[in-house]
């Protein structure tokens, strides 16, 4: 009966402290029941002490938590998994991993699946080397395919970018409920995936899984980046369907998606019917007038805000920001880092790649690097902003400079970093490292990345392997229209100008909508394969059946296209019909083909044109020397060359890099610094006089200066692309491969040495150009002699 009545009396008290500590607000309050519940006699009730210190870690006082349960005599499993969330709550991972090994090696307990689920939690703040060997314990365990737990490992896997693991984990689980869904829809988004992320999104839908208003804000990022307005249409439908329209959350994620679409009036719209914006909402609006160049309406919505007494985030300078739409905003863009220095935000990750981003479009280099260099926390895409920079700046060596450095930091990159390093690995050349990015995509699992696979796409026929590209795009699932832009323009890079014709007849029959650059990309292929008529057909049918208006690209195209195949007087006909008046790259391509076809007259006058539209480019002027030079009128070569000489233009200077051994060499015309220089020049001497014997002759005819032949000889035989040549020669094993790329057309002489040594040697020797991939084998060009 004594018994009966203690029991009694503590389950009395224990209700009544219990709904104290669930009421109570404040750290104060806490402290205070605590008192009472030591006095009334509760101190080691394991329920009570549970309860307390769940709510001391939900207000953020761990500390008090964990000295409470560390005096407790005999802690079971829920009171350490109480602390372990707590501390990953409370952003002290380390304590809660540290706790779960405490509880592995010194209790009896046995972690479930909220143990791992919580650790797991944790590990995502630490590295994924720990929350792999937890995946690994919780399988040992038998919790592999437990809801919680895989949950929390497909977050984890999202926070490092695993994104093949990722969904592994999530395949694994039978029957995942709408929180795994959403988890994996908003990690995938967080990771760039925002096709995977429309499929998963589809995929919930069709299996009859229910969604909640967390959902659909998921997913509408995605739907935005792609630009996908009518699957946005779809979630705003389903959004008024159940009701979720009307969640601010839900409302400014269509303002987002719908400003990004290009439909602002409608972003505007729904704007308005929000009755009293948040801050959130606001920067959605003026992140969606930037984007759509209203930059005046992004300015003055944030004034609005600040003479509201609002305080903006840093997420309202973002928008702000003017990424999309920079030129001419250069004042405004340094009127908002100074606000951001005066008000102590610019240390704010994302403002400050913002910042990057925008300064690194505006070839503000400097600055861009500065404001990097400066922030205290570096994030992936503050990196992703720095890379992408320097290669869309043509700082390709830079790029990949600072790519490695990230590596050295162990910073896992996502599609956005290797898109980015593989277009630097393109326009260097650099296939061997970006044969080490291709490897690092399978292990990351980045392949089923449309983006990813259409930039290995592009590397590989930049870098002359256009038999791995073709493979590569063979294999790819999805294609979108720049995936099939990447192998039509690689096809054109390397004269394949018939393949080219054949992919485009393919792209058409796949439904596959060709773009201006698809057009671009086809007829700059059949320009440099001479297929002239099938060129003016896909001309014709680009502006009668399919609608585009040609850009100034498409026409310069065209007059390539009739001029170098030796229609020079069509392509002049050609020009004075345009409906546009002609710009530099279309008389630049008469000109060009004046030099092949030897015509002085209409030279003249597309020179005349073009010193009129780009007085500062050398390169005109050199092409025009060349001309008169080759038709022996040596006082007209001379003269035009006083003009640069007066002018002060600089020739851009010929340079050629070879890679040996994963090691790029650079060489310039008659360069002498190679530390194996003589060797270099003694071979290339050896190799010369085997040439001469089999009836090689200098080619002189294109020499700038009325000089003697002999003297002409020995100007052209030390080209860069030569010295390339002989150095890959000694430097690697007899029959291997060599590649060079060169940053101006190949010359007419070096063109014919290289087919004379691939054929003594026995070599394949690959060159790009400026224009062009050649590749020579047994004395023949792969162009030809058509380039």
């Amino acid at each position: 009966m004594i018994c009966r009545s203690i029991t009694s009396t503590v389950l009395r008290d224990r209700a009544f402290f219990l709904s104290l500590i669930k009421k109570a607000t404040t750290v104060y309050q806490l402290h205070q029941t605590h008192a009472q519940i030591i006095l009334t006699g509760l101190g080691n009730d394991i329920v009570t002490i549970t309860k307390l210190s769940s709510k001391l870690s939900d207000l953020n006082d761990i500390d008090r938590a964990s000295l409470l349960c560390s005096t407790f005599p005999r802690p079971d499993l829920f009171l350490y998994n109480v602390l372990m969330r707590g501390f990953s709550q409370n952003n002290q991972p380390h304590n809660s991993v540290s706790l779960y090994l405490h509880l592995l090696q010194n209790t009896a307990l046995k972690p479930d699946n909220f143990t791992f689920a919580f650790t797991v939690s944790a590990s995502s703040s630490l590295s994924a080397k720990i929350g792999m060997l937890l995946h690994a314990q919780s399988i040992i365990n038998g919790y592999g395919a437990d809801l919680f737990v895989g949950s929390a490992l497909v977050d984890m896997y999202f926070n490092f970018s695993k994104v093949g693991f990722a969904f592994k984990v999530f395949d694994e689980i039978s029957e995942p409920d709408t929180v795994l869904w959403n988890t994996m829809i908003s990690g995938l988004v967080k990771n760039c995936f925002f096709d995977e992320c429309l499929r998963v999104f589809e995929v919930m839908g069709v299996g009859g899984n229910r969604f909640d208003s967390t959902t659909l804000t998921a997913v509408l990022p995605a739907a935005a980046e792609l630009q996908e307005l009518r699957v946005g249409m779809m979630v705003h439908c389903l959004a008024m369907k159940f009701g979720f329209h009307c969640h601010e959350y839900v409302l400014t994620g269509l303002i987002s998606l719908y400003s990004k679409c290009g439909e602002i009036l409608m972003a505007r719209s729904l704007f308005e019917q929000i009755s009293v914006p948040d801050l959130i909402s606001c920067n959605a609006m003026i992140s969606g007038f930037s984007f759509n160049h209203e930059t005046e309406s992004s300015v003055k919505l944030f004034r609005e805000l600040l003479v509201s007494g609002k305080k903006v985030n840093s997420s309202t300078i973002v928008g702000l920001i003017p990424v999309c739409s920079p030129f001419g905003h250069l004042d405004l863009i340094q009127s908002i880092h100074s606000f951001c220095l005066k008000s102590g935000m610019v240390s704010n990750p994302s403002l400050s790649t913002a910042l990057t981003t925008v300064y690194c479009r505006l070839c503000e280099i400097e600055s861009a690097r500065q404001l990097f260099d400066d922030s205290p926390e570096k994030t992936l895409a503050s990196w992703n902003a720095m890379i992408s920079g320097y290669a869309q700046n043509g700082l390709t060596e830079m790029a990949i400079s600072l790519f490695r450095q990230m590596q050295v930091f162990e910073i896992c990159p996502n599609p956005v970093t290797i898109t980015s390093i593989l277009s630097a690995c393109a326009q260097l050349g650099a296939l061997s490292l970006g044969k080490w990015v291709h490897d690092l995509i399978n292990r990351e699992n980045f392949e089923s990345n449309v983006y990813v696979s259409t930039a290995l796409i592009d590397m590989y026929a930049k870098c002359g392997s256009i038999m791995e590209a073709r493979q590569l795009f063979d294999v790819m699932k999805e294609k979108n229209v720049v995936t099939w832009n990447a192998m039509i323009s690689g096809y054109g890079l390397h004269g394949h100008g018939r393949e080219a014709l054949t992919l485009f007849t393919e792209m058409a029959d796949s439904r596959i909508s060709p773009n201006g650059v698809t057009f671009l990309s086809i007829l700059y292929a059949c320009s440099h394969a001479g297929l002239v008529r099938e060129g003016e057909e896909i001309f014709y049918s680009m502006v009668h059946d399919y609608g585009f208006e040609p850009l100034a690209e498409h026409y310069a195209c065209m007059v390539d296209l009739l001029s170098r195949s030796g229609k020079l007087e069509a392509a002049f006909d050609f020009i004075n019909k345009m409906p546009v008046k002609p710009g530099s790259a279309v008389w630049g391509a008469l000109l060009g083909a004046c030099m092949i076809h030897k015509d002085t007259k209409l030279a003249q006058l597309a020179s005349d044109k073009l010193f009129e539209l780009d007085p500062e480019n050398v390169g005109y002027y050199v092409l025009l020397s060349n001309i008169y030079s080759a038709d022996r009128n040596f006082p007209q070569a001379a003269s035009v060359r006083q003009v640069v000489k007066k002018r002060n233009l600089a020739k851009t200077p010929g340079c050629t890099l070879i890679e040996v051994n994963e090691t790029p060499h650079i060489f310039t015309s008659s360069d002498q610094s190679h530390p194996q220089t003589a060797a270099i020049y003694s071979k290339l001497e050896k190799l010369t006089g085997k040439m001469r014997e089999a009836g090689f002759q200098t080619e002189t005819i294109t020499v700038l200066h009325d000089v003697e032949e002999e003297e002409k000889e020995l100007m052209a035989k030390v080209h860069s692309e030569k010295l390339a040549i002989a150095f890959g020669l000694i430097a690697s094993k007899p029959g291997k491969e060599i590649r060079i790329i060169k940053n101006l057309r190949v010359c007419l002489d070096c063109h014919n040495f290289t087919k004379f040594v691939s054929s003594i040697t026995q070599r394949v020797i690959v060159v790009r150009d400026a224009n062009r991939f050649h590749h020579f084998k047994d004395g023949i060009c792969s162009c030809g002699d058509y380039w």
